[in-house]
């Protein structure tokens, strides 16, 4: 037992040795550490204070940076604004100098208005004076009323207008004659010595020559079945008469006329004649008119440089080979006017090409006029505007006979080209009737003056003679007649090229010496 006590005593004074060595080298390392720690804290106060040093400088190096950067932005934008107020008052300084020198202007002008004002002021005042003085002198004189001087000046004035007129008139249509003739004849001379077309005049019949008489009766055949296959499958009527070796083919469709004439042709030729030949003749010959009418088209395209054109108004314009307008083959009249159109607009600087287009196509109407309704010019427009033409080329052929106001300097020119080549002596022939209701009319209008004592129309109505009576037209109005005369006729007529007035006025004295 008492070793047991023993034991647990010195186990006691073993565990107080071991407690306090131990807490002693705990102590000890507590002291280290905190020692290390407080080192360390120290190391990284300065570390701390070092860096906050260094964040600083470069905080107010990057601050100083960021101000100069922004006073250099400030500056820049100062100049800027002051460079563009700068202009600003340099452009106000140049326009309140351009105000003050118009209103120096201004100024001037109207006090030489106002000095030339008062100028006309005095002239006019001048005049109501020597007015005054010469309607008293002339009423002292003639022992007129005032009135009845006033009428006598007026008179007198009338006259003195009518010669200052009659003189403006002679000098004004001189001067304009000479610049408009020779330029006029410059351009038409240039133009139409380029353009040179035979033109060959055709009728609305055709006549065929017979070899014999005897075919006479086989073209007819028996009991006229011949004749009435002929005229069935073509549209013509056949002549037969007693004209020698004649047979005449009557239509007013010339293309049908044409398919008659080369099937009898061939069928005299070949000799047989019955409605089986007939047949197959008439259908080869209409082969051949449709060959012809496209390398007649295709002719006038190439005759006049057009391209680009729809192979109907191809068809349509070799059809035009077999129509006439008073005698004028109608595709030869259409490519003269369309050599003269593009000529006429080379000379006068612009390009030829619409004029030379619609100058083709101004009579495209005609090749179907007698199928379709309306005018030539009506049936042109929805022809062309069918086969998409442009408006330009429309626009210069729907003007051409003067139906609307032209709309282009082409139109102008088609006008001109169309009248040039209508108007061109031997182009055209011109029914009797026609002629003389046209020398009725300029003479009618020439009669219609007061003081005319006779009137003539000569050189086929392309001149007019007016014998005017001399106690009533003087010198002064003969100018001012022949003006009005011409005038009237240029307004209320249709012509081709232009007429002559020509007023003439004698004075016979007859005395005998005995």
């Amino acid at each position: 037992m008492m070793q047991v006590i023993i034991a647990i005593i010195s186990a006691a004074i073993a565990g107080t040795i071991f407690f306090f060595v131990g807490s002693n080298y705990r102590k000890r390392a507590a002291e280290g550490k905190i020692g290390s720690a407080e080192e360390e804290a120290a190391r990284i106060v300065e570390s701390s204070k070092k860096d906050a040093e260094r964040i600083k400088k470069e905080a107010v190096i990057q601050a100083k940076d960021e101000m100069l950067k922004q006073k250099d932005e400030v500056e820049k934008e100062a100049k800027a604004r002051k460079k563009e107020l700068q202009e600003m008052e340099n452009r106000i300084n140049q326009r309140q100098d351009l105000v003050d020198k118009r209103a120096t202007l201004i100024e001037e002008k109207e006090n030489s208005i106002t000095k030339k004002k008062n100028e006309l002021q005095k002239i006019e005042e001048e005049l109501n004076k020597a007015k005054e003085r010469e309607i008293e002198a002339l009423s002292k004189v003639a022992k007129m009323s005032v009135e009845d001087a006033k009428k006598e000046l007026m008179k007198d004035l009338e006259s003195d207008m009518t010669h200052e007129m009659a003189e403006y008139i002679k000098l004004e249509t001189e001067k304009a004659k000479f610049e408009v003739d020779k330029k006029a004849k410059e351009l038409l001379v240039q133009s139409i010595q380029r353009c040179a077309a035979d033109h060959t005049s055709e009728a609305t019949v055709t006549t065929v020559t017979l070899p014999n008489d005897d075919l006479k009766g086989r073209i007819i055949g028996r009991e006229g079945r011949n004749i009435r296959t002929i005229e069935t499958l073509t549209g013509i009527d056949l002549i037969i008469d007693d004209t020698p070796d004649v047979i005449v083919l009557s239509s007013f469709d010339p293309i049908r006329r044409e398919v008659a004439r080369i099937a009898i042709e061939r069928l005299i030729a070949d000799g047989r004649v019955h409605p089986g030949k007939i047949e197959d003749m008439i259908e080869k010959a209409k082969e051949e008119v449709g060959n012809t009418i496209k390398e007649e088209g295709e002719r006038a395209l190439y005759e006049t440089g057009v391209i680009n054109v729809h192979p109907e108004l191809i068809n349509l314009l070799g059809k035009l080979k077999f129509r006439t307008s008073y005698g004028q083959n109608v595709l030869n009249h259409s490519i003269e006017v369309s050599h003269i159109a593009g000529l006429i607009a080379s000379e006068i600087g612009i390009d030829p090409t619409i004029a030379k287009r619609a100058g083709l196509f101004h009579d495209i109407g005609k090749a179907m006029d007698h199928e379709v309704e309306g005018t030539h010019v009506t049936i042109g427009i929805d022809l062309l505007r069918k086969y998409k033409e442009s408006e330009e080329v429309i626009w210069g052929m729907e003007a051409h006979h003067g139906d609307v106001e032209p709309k282009t300097l082409e139109a102008i020119i088609v006008q001109v080209a169309d009248a040039v080549s209508a108007s061109r002596p031997g182009a055209r022939r011109e029914t009797v009737e026609t002629y003389i209701k046209r020398l009725q009319k300029l003479e009618e209008i020439c009669n219609s003056y007061e003081g005319i004592e006779k009137s003539y129309a000569i050189q086929a109505g392309r001149e007019v003679r007016l014998i005017v009576k001399p106690e009533v037209i003087n010198d002064d109005n003969m100018v001012v007649l022949a003006r009005k005369v011409a005038k009237q006729i240029e307004d209320e007529m249709a012509y081709p090229g232009q007429i002559k007035v020509n007023v003439i006025r004698e004075t016979k004295v007859t005395e005998l010496a005995k």
